[in-house]
This record gives C-alpha cells, structure tokens and sequence, in this order.
C-alpha cells in the first residue's frame, strides 16, 4: 500500500488512478508510512522532522512553523534539540509520526503505531490519529492486532485472516455480533462456549463449565457461543443488588492500564474482563487480588 513492493499479482488504484512505473513515484509522494519499529535518524528532533520537508524544497520559515505545529500534536512542544537516542521508546515513537504528519500527505499508513508502548503515548497517538483524520481529512490506515484500538479509532474495520480479506464494515457491525472469522481472529473477551437451554420465562441459562452459568435474553438450546462485552459488565466492592440476572463473585487477577480506562480480569470461576474508568479504579482503591463483585444483564448477553 505504500508502494514500496510490487503486488505479486492484482492491481493497486490510488484515488482511482492504476498504480504503473509512470506514476508510482509520484504516487508515493503523496502517501507516508511509520513503521511499528521507530526508524529515526541520529540526529535532534528537529532535524529528523524536518529532513522529508527539506528533500522537498520546502522554504525554511515554513519548516519551522511544520515542526512546532506537529509537535504540539504529538504533546512534545519544545524537543526541537533534543536528541532522539536521548528519548524513550513513546516518545520515539510519537517523533515518527510527527514527521510523517509534517508533509501532510493525503494518506498516511501505520504499522501497529501503538504496540508495546506506555499508556500515556498510546493514549496521545490515538488521540492524534483521530485529530488529524478528523481536521486535516487525512485517510488513515492502521495495521493492529489490539480489537479495542481498532474499535475506538477506526471508521471502518478490515479484517485480514491468512492473507484474505473475509469482513469490511463498521466497528459496531463488526464487534457488536461477531462472525466466526473474527473469533478465529483473536480471543474475543468474555466469550464462552457451552451447552444451553431454555428456562420456563423463556431466557435461556448457559452453562459454560467450572460452576458458571450464564442467563441470556433469548431463546437457546444446544451448543452455542456467547460473549458479553467488557463495557456492559458493573464491578463494585459489595454484593451488588439489581435485577441484573447474572452476579459473580470474584478476584482481580490483572490490570491493564490504557490512560482514561482500566480493563481488568476478574477470577469468578471463569475469567471475565471487566473496563471501567480510571477514576473509578482509583477511587475503589482496587488492586490485584481484590475481592469485587460483577453483574450484567440477560440482555447484554450476546450469540454469535
């Protein structure tokens, strides 16, 4: 996609136009890629911002103005003169994207942009991506393997399974009722499978192994499959009281920061993954081996 490598077979269009030798350089010129491993020169920030606008004839009072603006976007205004092998992996990688957003290509590529990265500059490259796809109209494609990323920043999800394209749609198409593709993708969380049958008011019990039985809100005999999403399960410290129809006790067994969020894995038999705020985390002074309680609507439990 970045016309680096020629396709072993097919065609590649860019806005409408073939991809052939005549065009492809110039076609180039107006797409950019950022590797999932930070590739940056040994130089200052500035210089390795500025080095593809300056290979484009670009004046320098205009460079100047490029850097500071894609550097405010990427939270790193004044490490203009900073050495990058002086910097830590976040913030190399937010240098590499701030140099492919200084030339406003109309296309911009990202390779697995966030793995293994801190929470703060994960959090600062989504909300930049979401920015600049927003208020520059910059197509952006980004190559993950994290569901939730791919749930909150993209308009349109693409799933590739062993070199295929078997699913484009939107996150809520895709992720609200997944198919067996994307199952066979990823660990879908808190998806069970396990044997179901119907209770006299017409729910359905499932029961998913090890002491767990979950309701669901729908008619189900047989072998089936079902996932609850962790936005749709409440966590508290007490037993909690509601008509919620299905209620777990439990222990955290690990804590995954994301910034504004927190996902947790909760031990109640099974493991279920549990996201609430990081407010909420903090102010439950919750931490690994916490006792907690879970509880989610027959209604949020979903079939695939």
């Amino acid at each position: 996609m970045a016309f680096i490598e020629r396709p072993t077979k097919g065609e590649i269009f860019f806005d409408g136009k073939k991809v052939d030798k005549k065009n492809r350089d110039r076609l180039r010129l107006r797409s950019t890629l950022v590797f999932q491993r930070t590739a940056l020169f040994n130089m200052n920030v500035y210089n390795n911002i500025s080095y593809g606008l300056k290979i484009r004839g670009v004046p320098k009072h205009e460079i100047d103005e490029k850097v500071g603006e894609v550097l405010e976007l990427v939270k790193l205004d004044g490490y203009e003169r900073r050495a990058v092998n002086k910097l830590s992996g976040g913030e190399q990688q937010r240098v590499s994207l701030a140099r492919a957003l200084a030339l406003r290509t109309e296309l911009l590529l990202l390779d697995e942009p966030m793995g293994n990265l801190d929470p703060r500059s994960s959090s600062i490259i989504e909300e930049t991506i979401s920015r600049v796809n927003r208020e520059y109209n910059t197509t952006i494609v980004v190559a993950t393997n994290n569901m939730s990323q791919a749930k909150s920043i993209g308009r349109e999800v693409a799933l590739l399974l062993e070199g295929r394209l078997v699913d484009v749609g939107s996150p809520d198409r895709i992720f609200e009722k997944p198919s067996k593709h994307l199952l066979s993708f990823a660990r879908l969380e808190n998806a069970f499978s396990g044997d179901a049958s119907i209770l006299v008011e017409g729910n359905s019990v499932i029961d998913v192994g090890d002491g767990v039985k979950i309701e669901a809100a729908s008619a189900l005999r047989g072998r089936v499959t079902v996932y609850v999403r962790p936005e749709d399960i409440i966590l508290s410290k007490r037993q909690i009281s509601s008509s919620a129809r299905n209620t777990f006790g439990g222990k955290i067994v690990g804590i995954t920061d994301l910034g504004s969020i927190v996902k947790l894995k909760i031990d109640s038999g099974k493991e279920f993954t549990v996201q609430i705020t990081k407010r909420s985390f903090i102010e439950m002074g919750l931490s690994l081996s916490s006792k907690v309680y879970l509880a989610f609507k027959a209604s949020s439990v979903r079939t695939v």
